[in-house]
């Protein structure tokens, strides 16, 4: 990635770009290919499974999220379309905002003589960004709000032109990017109140007296209030949902401190340079830093509380991006390349070393990591991503033979995988606690019986007696296997006699020891 992507400029206006030149496409178009054949080589992960789901059950909303995540797979979902054609949707959207922010960093440094050196700088700074790819290869509502906060920066920028100031077009655009933003995310209020203070500081009060703004604001109200609609017959549920889980518990700097650390592996130190970017931009312009800032500012102090998770924070980092392309052209143009080259080094490799262990699914190296009772370590994260669509397949023959109608699990994040690989089965999650799956398919009827799905990697006692089933016999072991290494199995039981009082409990390590050496009868 050396030298700036040249561009094809229109005679008549030489701040007006309109193409890229072939090293930034050529860039673009192999990252693209390489998400879509990494997507066709990997499972679900519990999100994506999540808001497959989604599409699985149209709604005008949903316990935990706003429904566009699932409105955009719906009509591919419908025709039972393969995971890799499934996951064309955020390799699309990953690329859409590439491309946005390239055109953003082209508009904020339209004053400088390194303009195109900060365009290309921009995508850089992107494409090592490691954690960019995995919101490439899966569908999240980040994978969206990321798309939609560079089209409101962009937009925002546009409306702080005096030509565009009154262009009731360009008013409307705002509002429905904004209601767009409403619908994939609730953090979509950071990007708004962005949008608001900025266009406050350019127009001043007399912003309030654009008769077009209200227009915006009306037409982005009307197309988020699914969402209204959907809380208002569901008791607000989603809303208390989020803010239970925003406050998380005691608040603590070490938490802060931990997820800053995290944020620079996951997104890469290269996007720091969007501090000293920042004078490279005009004074008018520079407050756009608030699409960073606001969220960022928001999480962080969240995190004190322990909720915070790395990629909630993408669609910040996208608005960071522009201003980081200024600074990284500016630190090299004054010979200060040094560091920038050894950190390109670095997260280039990271770049390549996250997509070969997910594939992997770590082994050898996380051979024989699981949860116990024991033991708060988590889960092999990387075999989320193998093995699950054999076991929903086995799922649905195992229910067949056996005239059961329903799956159940113990933990709800085991519910999205073996619900959208076993579909249409129903799926039951026997924790005390109220979710999604329970607006889907209700709690499992005291008597009533299910096909009981344990994973080895987040292994729970078999729930008998008055917390449990009356009875349950294991029908059969599926083992999954990476590089000839056991990475997994799932255990498949048939119970019944369902007591209605759930109280999962993980196996100790010594009884996951025990059911890995018995055979099955």
């Amino acid at each position: 990635m050396n030298g700036p992507a040249a561009l094809r400029l229109n005679k008549s206006n030489m701040q007006t770009p309109i193409a890229l030149a072939a090293p930034a496409r050529s860039w673009l178009a192999l990252v693209f290919v390489l998400h879509a054949l990494l997507g066709a080589n990997l499972g679900l992960s519990v999100d994506e499974a999540h808001y497959a789901l989604y599409a699985v059950h149209p709604a005008l909303s949903y316990f935990d999220h706003p429904p566009l995540v699932g409105w955009v797979q719906w009509p591919l979902v419908a025709l039972d379309a393969p995971t890799v054609l499934l996951r064309l949707i955020p390799g699309l959207l990953w690329l859409g905002t590439m491309l946005l922010v390239y055109r953003l960093a082209l508009r904020l440094c339209a004053q400088s003589a390194l303009q195109l050196q900060a365009a290309w700088w921009s995508l850089v700074a992107l494409l090592l960004a490691p954690l960019m790819h995995i919101l490439g290869i899966g569908l999240l509502p980040d994978t969206l709000l990321m798309f939609l906060s560079a089209a409101l920066m962009l937009q925002t920028l546009r409306l702080l032109e005096p030509r565009h100031a009154d262009s009731p077009a360009q008013w409307l655009l705002l509002g429905a990017l904004l209601g767009l933003a409403g619908l994939s995310k609730y953090t979509a209020i950071f990007s708004a109140a962005a949008v608001a203070l900025c266009l406050l500081h350019g127009h001043g009060l007399a912003l309030l007296r654009k008769p077009w703004l209200w227009v915006a604001t009306l037409l982005a109200l009307a197309m988020v209030s699914p969402v209204l609609v959907w809380n208002l017959q569901n008791h607000w549920v989603s809303f208390a949902y989020q803010t239970q889980h925003g406050a998380g518990g005691d608040w603590r700097g070490l938490h802060v401190l931990r997820f800053v650390l995290v944020q620079l592996l996951a997104f890469g130190p290269l996007l720091c340079w969007g501090a000293s970017g920042l004078r490279g931009v005009a004074p008018a312009e520079r407050l756009l830093v608030l699409f960073f800032l606001i969220p960022f500012a928001v999480l962080a102090a969240l995190s004190g509380g322990g909720t915070s998770l790395p990629h909630w924070t993408a669609p910040a980092w996208v608005a960071l991006a522009p201003f980081a392309g200024m600074g990284l052209a500016q630190s090299v143009a004054r010979g200060k390349a040094y560091a920038v080259r050894v950190l390109v080094v670095l997260q280039g490799l990271a770049c390549v070393a996250l997509p070969a262990i997910m594939l992997s699914a770590g082994m050898p190296f996380m051979a024989g990591k699981t949860a116990s009772a024991e033991s708060t370590d988590a889960p092999n994260p990387f075999a989320d991503l193998h093995g699950w669509d054999q076991a929903g397949e086995r799922a649905r023959q195992l229910a067949a033979q056996h005239a059961l109608d329903a799956v159940a699990v113990q933990n709800w994040t085991l519910a999205s995988r073996i619900g959208w690989y076993a579909r249409p089965l129903k799926v039951h999650v026997l924790e005390d606690r109220f979710d999604q799956f329970d607006l889907w398919a209700g709690k499992l009827a005291p008597g009533g019986s299910a096909l009981l799905v344990d994973w080895s990697q987040l292994p729970y006692e078999t729930p008998l007696g008055a917390h449990g089933f009356a009875q349950c016999t294991i029908l059969d072991r599926l083992n999954v296997q990476r590089l000839g290494y056991d990475l997994a199995h799932f255990d498949f039981y048939a119970c019944s006699g369902w007591s209605g009082a759930p109280e999962p409990r993980l196996q100790s390590a010594a009884a996951q020891k025990a059911a890995g050496a018995a055979s099955l009868p």
